[in-house]
């Protein structure tokens, strides 16, 4: 594969790194401490938005704002607890980073995560500095699918959406960065080659060993 837009803008989970399983084990075992029980095959479809928004929609719009940051945090430790022995790049991920940089192709990462999450993957691989911005779910009212953590990263980076390409594992995902305007590149860590063309990317990677910078 050949990239030559001028800024590129990573989602992180499932993105840089293939933990959508350990988010999702953490989810089903912190909601079944409260009660709340979700099987693994129903999960999917609840996993899209900030993480306020997913602790209102399974602990209900009463709950207070101080209670579903509490219950966010909480939720937060239990995956980083599950991932902390296991977290690895996607292949590729790092070489590359440093080919976007040596070649002036600005770097972003829009990503639902918060900032102790946030801190603790790039941490754990050693590429924070690869990144010139940074935009986290706590930055926006709306999570993916809704395209406003891309657009303010795009702000940030000081491009224009027609020359930046977002790289995507999610559906929803691959719909905030059309949305906001990019062509985007899917990511096979969670769906299909198949089922990501179908949802609109224009192109398809396994990981990040063959993409030539022209």
């Amino acid at each position: 594969m050949k990239l030559n837009e001028k800024a590129i803008i990573f989602d992180m989970d499932g993105t840089i790194v293939d933990n959508i399983p350990y988010h999702e084990e953490s989810w089903i075992l912190f909601l079944k401490e409260y009660g709340i029980i979700i099987e693994p095959e129903n999960f999917s479809a609840q996993n899209h938005g900030t993480l306020d928004e997913m602790i209102i929609r399974f602990f209900g719009a009463e709950t207070s704002k101080e209670r579903v940051h509490e219950l966010g945090l909480a939720k937060e430790k239990a995956y980083q607890t599950l991932y902390q022995n296991h977290i690895k790049e996607v292949n590729g991920l790092t070489p590359f980073l440093q080919k976007l940089n040596q070649n002036n192709i600005k770097t972003g990462l829009a990503t639902m995560g918060i900032p102790s999450s946030i801190d603790f993957i790039l941490g754990g691989l050693n590429v924070k500095n690869y990144f010139q911005e940074i935009t986290g779910g706590i930055e926006v009212s709306k999570g993916k699918p809704n395209p406003e953590i891309f657009l303010k990263t795009l702000e940030k980076l000081k491009v224009d959406a027609k020359y930046t390409v977002a790289v995507e594992d999610s559906m929803g995902g691959i719909k905030a960065a059309k949305d906001a305007g990019m062509k985007v590149i899917g990511i096979t860590t969670t769906h299909s080659l198949e089922e990501l063309m179908d949802n609109g990317c224009a192109e398809v990677i396994n990981d990040y060993t063959n993409i030539e910078i022209v």
